[in-house]
């Protein structure tokens, strides 16, 4: 009964399909944000907030709106974490690990290692003249890139993307209703197996083992579970954001241009990418009241998804929404790394990676180019990226 009124009330968001939220959400998303900004979604059994203004108010106010919730997919797969816990809980989980990732300090203590690695990749690649980007450059360097902040050196990169591309899935399949998988459940554990040796260490020899003391706070199975939302976040926002932007550049030849002749658009770039492709594309909180928001009456415990991907094309802050733009004036002014309690920890360390390999790849690789027999698109429910991202460049042999 409830469904079919909600239905009647919420036609477009009835309709919606995982497919479609899957390939390309977009033209749902603006019909939703124009008529139903806050719509019923039987296929994702919630809620879905897709007007900015609306988007911000839910993720501003944990009180009303919060992750705290048996249901969160995250928590379901790694367990209670910084990203699962709201008030106090939430400042004592996150609180351990906070300090290396402000903006100064990632600055001062990252910026020679991530010009480093970023080199490193691509002298491995640039012989070739072709390379897969997502695979060869971008992913290696946030996996890389979190195992030495994390001070999990003797963690092999590799493995690390395969646990994170397992953990990946298992969210997303928990997202469209689907139970947690064995495979997301050995995941984590080979995980936990790797972080446990380095808790026994000095406090001062690593970030990790320095939130495992007694000064942290944490039990260890929290570190851990903290450790995996670090890495998770850490790889997934990442990867994404390099090669969501490298495909937005190299799609559009006159934008890409602009960023060559003048280096300094580059920042801007790659926030316009952010906005118009969030690597996130939702996420999620539990309502904790009876509560009206923007045209609907939501019942305390239900599922209220903000849609990042949606709030960052509302044209009523973005005027043209769909359009890359580098030179967009308020494209810093995009939500893809949340807002509120919850604003993603390591931005600031996403946004020096990202910058650094584009701007090397593009200073190093002469004509850098999509390769036009291996198309890319952005596609997933909940993490949008290209499968593959295809490119290929003069060598000058």
């Amino acid at each position: 009964m409830v469904e079919t009124i909600r239905g009647a009330a919420f036609p477009i968001g009835a309709s919606a399909t995982i497919a479609e939220l899957e390939a390309d959400p977009h033209p749902l998303l603006a019909r939703l944000c124009e008529h139903e900004p806050v719509s019923w979604l039987p296929v994702l059994d919630g809620w879905l907030v897709t007007r900015r203004e609306l988007a911000l108010l839910v993720m501003r106010d944990p009180e009303t709106f919060t992750v705290d919730d048996p249901r969160f997919s995250t928590g379901q797969v790694v367990g209670p974490s910084m990203l699962t816990r709201d008030g106090a809980e939430h400042g004592r989980h996150r609180d351990p690990f906070g300090r290396p990732f402000r903006l100064d300090a990632v600055r001062e203590r990252f910026t020679a290692f991530v010009e480093s690695e970023t080199d490193r990749l691509i002298d491995a690649i640039e012989p070739a003249g072709s390379a897969e980007l997502r695979r060869s450059l971008a992913g290696p360097l946030a996996a890389q890139v979190m195992v030495h902040t994390l001070g999990l050196a003797n963690t092999d990169t590799e493995r690390v993307l395969g646990w994170y591309d397992t953990i990946v899935d298992a969210v997303t399949q928990i997202t469209a209703g689907q139970p947690l998988s064995a495979a997301g459940r050995e995941a984590f554990a080979a995980l936990r197996a790797s972080v446990e040796p380095v808790l026994e260490r000095d406090p001062s020899s690593s970030l990790v083992a320095a939130a495992a003391g007694d000064a942290g706070g944490l039990t260890r199975a929290e570190v851990v579970s903290n450790v995996a939302v670090l890495l998770f976040g850490g790889i997934e926002t990442t990867e994404g954001m390099i090669a969501n932007a490298l495909l937005h550049l190299l799609s559009h030849p006159a934008e890409l241009e602009l960023v060559r002749a003048d280096p300094s658009v580059l920042q801007n770039a790659i926030e316009e990418s952010l906005r118009l492709e969030p690597a996130a594309a939702v996420v999620d909180r539990y309502a904790t009241r009876d509560v009206h928001i923007g045209g609907a009456s939501i019942r305390e415990r239900e599922l209220v998804r903000v849609s990042l991907a949606g709030a960052n094309r509302d044209p009523r802050f973005f005027p043209d929404p769909h359009r890359f733009d580098v030179r967009r004036e308020n494209a810093r002014h995009q939500i893809a790394f949340a807002h509120g309690p919850h604003v993603c920890i390591g931005m600031h360390l996403a946004r020096l990676e990202a910058h650094t390999a584009i701007r090397r790849l593009l200073e190093r690789l002469p004509r850098l180019r999509l390769d036009p027999a291996q198309p890319s698109a952005p596609v997933g429910l909940v993490f949008r990226k290209p499968p593959a991202l295809h490119a290929v460049w003069d060598t000058g042999s």
